[in-house]
């Protein structure tokens, strides 16, 4: 299933909220029409709490099935909220506190900035339990902004070269096409909520966009 909203007139969906095919993670200011559409379109419990004091928990999260990845900066209680569900949740320590900027992952494996350190990626390599790879796509290190992943697909930023989406397909072991979004925006993991249930994106997304995100997240319930 596809569905399409903006959150308050803003369209950068990723940004603000994080999806894996067992939790969501929402801004507790959420609106409640909003939270019902992310409930049927996912199909996955929700948890609502800030991050870091923040509601843009797509831009500061990232993770698997297996666990989510935070930066030193979020707080206990927050990190509590999510433990209470049964979720696990891992530190990143170093500068690049926009984790889900900085690394794109499922399942299967997970791609990062090269700006990481080899103790950031040790922890989520360990806490993912997956292969690790440092790389930019498209030029950009910002990769978790540049590829929208699940463990059925991955959508990357048009400009990636084919050696690049081989990659991405290698590592993250998933049909891999590049596309857009909101009417030609690039940065793809910035807009797109999605797990193997479902993918949300923004109002103006066109429909050559939504049916090349419906082929490469292989959803065929159609679209709205």
């Amino acid at each position: 299933m596809i569905q399409r909203f903006d959150i308050d007139g803003n369209p950068n969906l990723g940004v603000s909220i994080l999806a894996k095919d067992n939790v969501a993670i929402i801004s507790p200011r959420l609106q409640d029409s909003y939270v019902k559409t992310i409930e049927e379109t996912l199909d996955v419990p929700i948890i609502k709490t800030p991050i870091c004091g923040s509601n843009l928990a797509g831009a500061l999260m990232a993770g698997n099935t297996k666990s989510l990845l935070v930066s030193e900066y979020a707080y206990d209680h927050e990190l509590n909220v999510i433990r209470e569900h049964g979720i696990d949740v891992n530190i990143i320590p170093g500068s690049l506190t926009a984790i889900g900027n900085v690394i794109v992952a499922n399942d299967n494996g997970a791609i990062v900035n090269p700006k990481l350190s080899s103790e950031a990626q040790e922890i989520i390599k360990d806490s993912l339990d997956v292969e690790v790879v440092s790389t930019t796509i498209a030029g950009l290190d910002i990769v978790g902004s540049a590829v929208a992943a699940t463990n059925k697909g991955a959508l990357v930023h048009p400009d990636a070269s084919e050696e690049e989406l081989d990659l991405v397909e290698d590592v993250l072991g998933v049909p891999t096409e590049i596309g857009t979004v909101n009417r030609g925006v690039k940065l793809v993991g910035a807009c797109i909520i999605a797990n193997s249930n479902g993918v949300i994106v923004g109002e103006k997304t066109t429909g050559p966009e939504l049916a090349r995100i419906d082929q490469v997240f292989n959803l065929f319930e159609g679209t709205l």
